[in-house]
């Protein structure tokens, strides 16, 4: 592969990629509808056991760059946690309240009945509440983030996530009584952070023993070189597989709802960024810094949206969006982030 500042040729056309992917998943659910079928049988508490293990795979080689002495460093720097925590937590959640809000009921009022923009608001908010738990490792590796650091952001916000999602969603919905699929929850905490930890953490620690640190930095880490991006690329086919027919059904709606969700993940992330910027905060803090918060946790989006609003709700339709603008939209302000890297370096 050709390389141009140290990006392959693969990694420069990886939106390229992404798109093709997101077209064969959408193929593949809407003339091949057996293979999404088979693979939504293969799940438990809401969390698609296909889509878990290529996660898995994508967030394996990113934690064999972790050790535990560099996690204890990286609670030691406690700004980067400040602006992801203020901005997930105090801001995000109510902008895209507001945000939402302003589009589905002022300007796009003459195009969506009111009943239907309030579940479309419900699904927003319920985006706006969960921050990125799995795929914030993927953006953090596109933009050479710090992968200790990134750890440290995701399990605090896992661990706020537990006692702050319902009051939230149900304070910014009006709804009591909001039953959280804790199933969903927990099990994707153990999937996307704690089994992947563990077992890189141990693999690290038999490969170093074995062959020593040069030999896992140097010739056992580069085994994994595409596995992350690949797994990404396969998770993509799987996940629009599963939507590709409420894609292809409902294509205007898609687009009135996706409005509101680019322009908050936008704002989102360059409030982090900004912020991390001002605070003369390294690169790779302030890009996964930013990130975490301008990405969602879809998986407990979409099955908290089935289980208030139904499968077939304005709701679940929402959630079903931010997946699917997520990705390009991330890849995005991946692009923005490694461009702009010279100016930490030099502020």
């Amino acid at each position: 592969m050709s390389k141009v500042q140290g990006i392959s040729f693969f990694d420069r056309l990886l939106s390229l990629w992404v798109a093709l992917c997101i077209v064969a998943g959408i193929a593949i659910g809407k003339w091949l509808p057996l293979v999404p079928e088979t693979l939504g049988k293969l799940e438990y508490a809401n969390v698609s056991i296909p889509i878990a293990v290529l996660i898995w795979i994508i967030i394996f080689p990113m934690m064999l760059k972790i050790d535990f002495g560099s996690i204890v460093q990286a609670l030691k720097m406690p700004k980067g946690l400040t602006v992801t925590l203020v901005v997930n937590w105090l801001i995000k959640p109510f902008s895209m309240f507001g945000i939402a809000w302003l589009f589905f009921f002022v300007v796009f009022k003459a195009l969506i009945p009111a009943d239907l923009a309030k579940e479309y608001l419900a699904g927003a908010v319920l985006l706006g509440a969960a921050p990125c738990t799995a795929m914030v490792f993927v953006w953090s590796h596109l933009t050479k983030g710090n992968p200790a650091y990134t750890l440290v952001q995701v399990a605090i916000n896992d661990l706020i996530i537990l006692v702050a999602f319902l009051p939230i969603v149900g304070f910014l919905l009006g709804v009591s009584g909001i039953a959280i699929p804790w199933n969903t929850l927990l099990l994707s905490v153990v999937l996307f952070v704690v089994i992947p930890l563990v077992s890189a953490l141990i693999t690290r620690r038999l490969v170093i023993r074995q062959k020593g640190k040069e030999f896992f930095e140097k010739v056992f880490l580069k085994k994994f070189t595409g596995t992350t991006i690949s797994g990404l690329l396969l998770t993509l086919i799987i996940i629009f597989s599963f939507q590709g027919e409420i894609i292809l059904n409902k294509p205007g709606n898609i687009l009135l709802i996706a409005v509101p969700l680019i322009i908050q993940t936008f704002l989102i992330f360059f409030i982090a960024y900004g912020w991390a910027f001002k605070w003369k905060l390294p690169h790779n803090i302030a890009a996964p810094a930013a990130l975490i918060g301008a990405s969602n946790f879809f998986e407990l989006s979409v099955a908290v949206a089935i289980v208030l609003f139904g499968l077939n709700s304005g709701a679940t339709l929402a959630t079903v969006v931010g997946v699917l603008v997520e990705v390009p939209l991330m890849l995005t302000l991946v692009g923005i982030a490694n461009k702009t890297r010279q100016k930490f370096i030099n502020h």
